[in-house]
């Protein structure tokens, strides 16, 4: 994941790899249909060649490979050499053969022009510092006729982020995110992915917004300890609050949150951003 240094020493932290290990079971479960989504919009096929950028414990990169053959690579590319080993030991666990890790910056990738036959993102293109120079970069070592395809937020108003980082902000006030910060709605007004694509030098544009489920197995304040776990960019407005404040924002977030739980579940759903592009 390209990010800005502040943002990459963020993103590239304990609290990142902390809460990849503490809820990776259930994280991946929430986000199940949002993986298969994105590997059913790529449209793997036996025998490619696949670079999946900024792919912190494995996915979507395990499911493309599971899905090439043992014709097929992927290479799963990320920041955090941490991260990676998770993927790489989860990798093994499948038996996996044809899947490889790669510490490297999404700005500066270290493969050859024409290197690969399809290209996938999940939930990160929002965070390069430079999207422009990214997507150049991506555009540089696809095939020519090869895709790239990715995953991003779309509003911030809808249910996993309106009834935790949502009502915080109600509280205290202030900035959601900080100016010229990680963002994780930069590609949210429609066509904005689709804009930059084009700028990169890509053809063949497609963008489409859906809705997708987005269910947390486990109580209300469970899933609200992940969010704020895993939600690096909203921590300068999480640490704004007065320790005394904690206890009434956590209530008011677990009730927020309960309207959305059915038995031991919480449904969910995500608004999300699917967007690719051609190399010519």
């Amino acid at each position: 994941m390209s990010v800005s240094e502040h943002n990459s020493s963020h993103w590239g932290s304990s609290y990142r790899l902390v809460a990849s290990e503490k809820w990776k079971a259930k994280s991946a479960i929430m986000g199940r249909e949002a993986t298969q989504a994105l590997v059913d919009f790529a449209d793997p096929r036996p025998g490619m060649q696949i670079l999946d950028l900024a792919s912190g414990t494995g996915e979507p990169a395990i499911s493309l490979a599971s899905a090439v053959g043992p014709g097929g690579h992927v290479t799963a590319l990320d920041l955090s050499q941490d991260l990676l080993d998770i993927a790489n030991r989860r990798a093994r666990q499948r038996g996996l053969t044809n899947f490889r890790t790669h510490v490297a910056d999404a700005q500066h990738l270290p493969f050859a022009e024409n290197s690969f036959h399809l290209a996938t993102c999940r939930f990160s293109v929002m965070f390069f510092a430079d999207a422009l120079r990214a997507l150049r970069e991506l555009n540089r070592v696809l095939r020519p006729g090869a895709r790239a395809c990715f995953l991003a937020w779309g509003p911030v108003d809808q249910p996993y982020w309106a009834s935790g980082m949502g009502v915080v902000h109600k509280h205290v006030g202030g900035a959601l995110l900080v100016p010229g910060g990680a963002d994780p709605f930069r590609f949210s007004e429609p066509g904005s992915l689709s804009a930059a694509l084009a700028e990169a030098g890509f053809e063949d544009i497609k963008e489409e917004v859906r809705v997708i489920p987005w269910d947390w197995p486990g109580p209300p304040d469970e899933v609200w300890e992940q969010q704020k776990a895993v939600s690096a960019p909203f921590r300068p407005m999480l640490e704004r609050v007065p320790e005394d404040q904690w206890p009434a924002i956590n209530a008011a977030v677990v009730e927020a949150i309960q309207k959305f739980q059915r038995g031991d579940t919480i449904h969910f759903t995500a608004t999300v951003v699917f967007a690719s592009g051609r190399k010519a």
